[in-house]
């Protein structure tokens, strides 16, 4: 069983920089240092987005900048000015490179998280940097809110962010812990529940009912979105341990194919592949969904399950739809095995082609091994 005693920070709420006019300074200088490296991110990056991809974005990053409720909608004009004066500010960021960040009087380089989270925890921040999809470089910081152990795994709860990029996730690991991003993680709820398609909409109103909740009532969804995320918390963090957790596509070798293959139809099979084996595995989301019998939070990842991992994971949908009338989560556990099988076959065959394109030094022969062998039969 999951050990999650609550281990409650020292000063989280106060804050202790807060004490002295000069640690008051040093925090405004934090956070200005992060927010320009997540505008030259931006800067640098934005065209790894498609159109509407980089629309939803921008609109969750002026509803953070205005402190608006995931919710609330400003007049179109002023939305679209304040993306016009982003944009110029990302034109004269373009050929910056990423700057480093000093804390306390020591420069660190903008991805020594481990050094700089040294200095910040105590003082209730934690400072996030790393890489996303297309290698995009990733940061921000927040106030930290909670501190729990899960698995053996330190997992962070945070809330008011103070900078942030473009990203907009519940969740993510770093240093072998688990980050939960509340605010940026309610407005990625919000978007997934009023963005669903169609064949969503059956099990997200399945969920949204075992937890009470009307999925026509607008008010009460509102009324329930941090109740939901709340709930879903733990789903979030088991899909990060599970990935933690997962060695079949280790992550030194994965984070090797995603780097040799970025922007490209393999780094986003690998990463759906990677998924896949973390939702599945015996620490990862399903399992613990399946384990504890929390129909609502099955419901909601089945609502949300698309994209190229939802096409390697057909079976869930039809135990889905035999669960909800029956409640047997039998066919459940027999989907989620199926699953698991069929995402480790594709990663064992994915790290021994790599592995054998690294031996022969031709990269190019193993991306067109990888294409020919795994993606062509899935019409990719």
């Amino acid at each position: 069983m999951a050990d999650t005693r609550l281990m409650n920070s020292a000063g989280i709420k106060g804050r202790k920089m807060k004490g002295t006019e000069r640690a008051l300074t040093d925090l405004d200088s934090l956070v200005v240092q992060v927010k320009n490296n997540c505008n030259i991110s931006d800067a640098r990056y934005a065209g790894l987005y498609s159109v509407c991809g980089l629309a939803l974005r921008l609109r969750d990053l002026y509803k953070w900048e205005m402190n608006l409720r995931p919710w609330e909608e400003r007049d179109p004009s002023e939305v679209l000015a304040w993306i016009g004066e982003r944009e110029e500010l990302w034109e004269g960021l373009a050929d910056h490179d990423l700057a480093p960040i000093e804390v306390s009087g020591v420069t660190y380089d903008p991805f020594d998280q481990a050094s700089i989270n040294g200095l910040l925890e105590g003082q209730g921040l934690i400072y996030g940097a790393g890489y996303v999809h297309g290698l995009k470089p990733s940061f921000f910081l927040a106030d930290l809110e909670e501190k729990r152990r899960v698995d053996g795994y330190p997992v962070y709860i945070l809330g008011r962010e103070l900078a942030r990029d473009l990203l907009t996730v519940p969740a993510l690991s770093q240093d072998d812990c688990v980050l939960i991003r509340r605010v940026s993680g309610e407005l990625y709820l919000w978007d997934q529940i009023f963005m669903i398609g169609k064949s969503g909409r059956e099990a997200l109103r399945f969920a949204l009912g075992a937890l009470g909740i009307e999925e026509k009532d607008n008010r009460s969804v509102r009324r329930n979105l941090s109740k939901i995320f709340a709930h879903e918390i733990d789903s979030y963090i088991r899909h990060e341990i599970g990935g933690l957790e997962d060695e079949i596509f280790g992550r030194r070798v994965w984070q090797g194919i995603i780097a040799s293959f970025p922007h490209t139809s393999i780094e986003i099979f690998a990463r759906a592949v990677k998924d896949l084996l973390a939702d599945t595995h015996c620490f990862g989301t399903l399992r613990y969904i399946e384990r504890k019998r929390k129909s609502a939070s099955l419901g909601f990842y089945v609502a949300f399950l698309g994209g190229l991992t939802g096409e390697l994971f057909p079976e869930l949908f039809h135990a889905f739809r035999d669960f909800s009338r029956t409640g047997d989560w039998k066919t459940v556990r027999k989907a989620i095995a199926k699953g698991y099988d069929r995402a480790r076959g594709y990663a064992l065959k994915m790290v021994e082609i790599y592995g054998r394109g690294k031996e022969r030094g031709d990269l190019g022969w193993a991306a067109r091994e990888i294409r020919r062998l795994l993606l062509a039969p899935l019409g990719i």
